[in-house]
């Protein structure tokens, strides 16, 4: 196991010893005193809103070994704690980047970073099952996937074999800083799309962010993209090379499977690797994740790994809790929770996947898609176009946003006998209720900061 001792903190760090033995080892770190266990480094982080350098005090009576402030503390915090670590830094979010970047520096083990507009957690989650039949497996866990999560999962590193890690950005300039410090071995970008575009500006601002990521490749590292992304397409056209390695289901790549057939239980496929035919059943329904699927298997064959293991990391993969969680009703109503987040993308496939339900009166719940800015309205439009496309019997928005998604199906022959938009989820969950009959099935599709675990929850009880 390579540690990190307080001596490291202040030579990577530039910090300042404040008290305690510098040659303390710091196994753990954490910036949440509510979740701080004992024997944890406790990071004061200060953000636009927040200051944490005020709860170290706290952290310390709850048993952390020291802390990690960019700003003065109390002199009383000092005399009564000089037995632990507290040290000060300039800037303790750049400090954990730093001081993540030299964990990570320790190890020379395969660190896969995935990239992309959508489908990143489910990706890095089918990534990490095939690779956990050879590793020790690392990878992110919830959404910690910015600036602040990357480090925090970096510093997880113990006695791993191998890393998979989501980079996620909100703003330009964010890959750097993240990339940075993962310096990963393999990069996958799952496809370029709109989450974010109000604040990077357009989607090839949005593709130039994200590809930023090749540039902390570590030596022979290898980037995998999706070749079916119009953009990505694009780059991949112009840029060929033997470090990109393309995947695919209508664009001619490395990987290019056949015979897909998905059902409301799993998705099934046919695919030709290395001169051998193989049947792959993925135990998710949804053509999406056969993208997931197909970058798993470039990452596991780029590792060495035999493709029969490959194929069995792929079929006992499980999804996150909120993404595309199907729920029986005991009145026979089908409840599919998906809530997890949302973009145009995910919405498209949410809703292709509802349309498999052909038995069934199919009820589409859409809530707000976030940090779109100007492109908000249309967007939302555009996912009525798709609720038309893909057989909705029953739309219900919900956020203020949603309500352009519910005006343009007005316009598109939806009326307001099975069109509703509402502004609170309150008031979804009481037409939810009386709407819903036993042969129905219900989707549930928002950003995460709709909330819609309380519509979930509401409709189940």
């Amino acid at each position: 196991m390579n540690e990190i001792t307080a001596k490291d903190v202040v030579n990577v760090c530039n910090a300042k010893l404040l008290c305690g033995d510098i040659n303390t080892v710091i196994t753990t770190f954490s910036k949440d005193t509510r979740t701080i266990s004992k024997g944890d480094m406790y990071v004061g982080i200060t953000g636009e809103n927040f200051n944490g350098n005020i709860f170290c005090k706290d952290a310390l009576d709850l048993g952390a070994i020291g802390c990690i402030i960019d700003s003065d503390i109390d002199s009383s915090i000092l005399k009564n704690n000089n037995s632990k670590v507290i040290l000060k830094v300039e800037n303790s979010v750049e400090a954990l980047q730093k001081l993540a970047n030299y964990k990570r520096s320790l190890y020379d083990i395969p660190v896969v970073a995935i990239t992309g507009s959508v489908g990143k957690t489910s990706t890095k989650e089918m990534i990490a099952n095939v690779l956990s039949t050879k590793y020790n497996v690392l990878k992110t866990e919830g959404n910690l996937n910015n600036q602040i999560g990357l480090p925090l999962t970096l510093l997880q590193l113990k006695d791993h074999t191998a890393v998979v890690v989501e980079l996620g950005i909100g703003f330009p300039g964010e890959m750097d800083k993240i990339a940075r410090t993962a310096m990963p071995t393999i990069a996958v970008v799952t496809n370029i799309g709109t989450p974010h575009i109000g604040d990077i500006g357009s989607r090839e601002k949005i593709l130039e962010e994200k590809l930023k990521v090749r540039d902390y490749l570590t030596t022979n590292g290898k980037l995998i993209l999706n070749n079916d992304n119009d953009l990505l397409h694009k780059y991949y056209e112009e840029n060929k090379a033997d470090n990109i390695l393309p995947f695919g289901i209508d664009e001619y790549s490395l990987l290019n499977p056949t015979n897909i057939v998905s059902t409301t239980e799993n998705t099934t496929y046919d695919i030709t690797i290395n001169n051998s035919n193989y049947n792959i059943t993925i135990p998710t329904p949804g053509k999406h994740f056969v993208y997931n699927s197909l970058a798993a298997i470039l990452v596991g064959m780029e590792l060495n790994i035999p493709v029969e293991d490959i194929i069995k990391g792929i079929e006992s993969f499980k999804l996150t809790k909120g993404r595309m969680e199907i729920h029986h009703k005991k009145s026979g109503t089908i409840i599919i929770n998906d809530a997890y987040n949302s973009s145009t993308g995910a919405n498209i496939a949410a809703l292709e996947y509802l349309r498999e339900y052909t038995t069934r009166r199919r009820i589409a719940v859409l809530g707000d898609m976030l940090d779109l800015g100007e492109y908000s309205k249309e967007l939302h439009e555009k996912t009525a176009y798709e609720a038309v496309r893909n057989k909705v019997d029953i739309l219900v928005s919900v956020g203020p946003e949603s309500k352009y998604t519910y005006q343009k199906a007005l316009e598109l022959g939806f009326t307001t006998d099975n069109a509703f938009w509402f502004s609170s989820n309150t008031e979804a969950i009481e037409k939810l209720n009386n709407l819903m009959q036993p042969n129905d099935v219900v989707l549930l599709k928002a950003s995460h900061g709709l909330k819609f675990i309380e519509i979930f929850n509401g409709i189940m009880e």
